[in-house]
């Protein structure tokens, strides 16, 4: 009394098939690419100003970017090197109407800060 059957199914062994390992392009070979994206736009806040006259920018930048991309855009976009960039996640926050009661939310994101050299600026404008 079996109720499967008494014969097992043998499988036939499946062709591999062999994937190619995705290119990832070196930061030299993209040496010309566009890198508009990264930089979104400068933060203007209180602090960002008191920051900028010891030669700190911020800026908020894209959630993929990287220090060096970063560093190569403020070279293409303002003609400066930068000395050094910090990068601080920006959390995601829930908020709340006090008038209506509804929820929100805030998107998160990505600044960097870029330290310049003393003698260099930015203008933003």
């Amino acid at each position: 009394m079996a109720f499967f059957g008494s014969r097992k199914k043998v499988e036939e062994p499946k062709p591999e098939v062999v994937k190619a390992a995705p290119v990832r392009a070196n930061s030299a070979s993209n040496a010309g690419s566009s890198v508009a994206h990264v930089l979104k736009n400068p933060r203007i806040t209180e602090k960002a100003s008191m920051h900028q006259s010891i030669g700190v920018y911020t800026f908020d930048v894209a959630i993929n970017a990287t220090k060096t991309q970063i560093a190569e855009a403020i070279r293409n976009t303002y003609k400066v090197s930068p000395r050094k960039i910090r990068i601080v996640q920006i959390p995601v926050k829930q908020t709340r109407s006090t008038r209506t009661g509804k929820r929100g939310i805030k998107t998160g994101g990505k600044k960097a800060y870029v330290y310049l050299t003393s003698g260099e600026t930015i203008t933003i404008a």
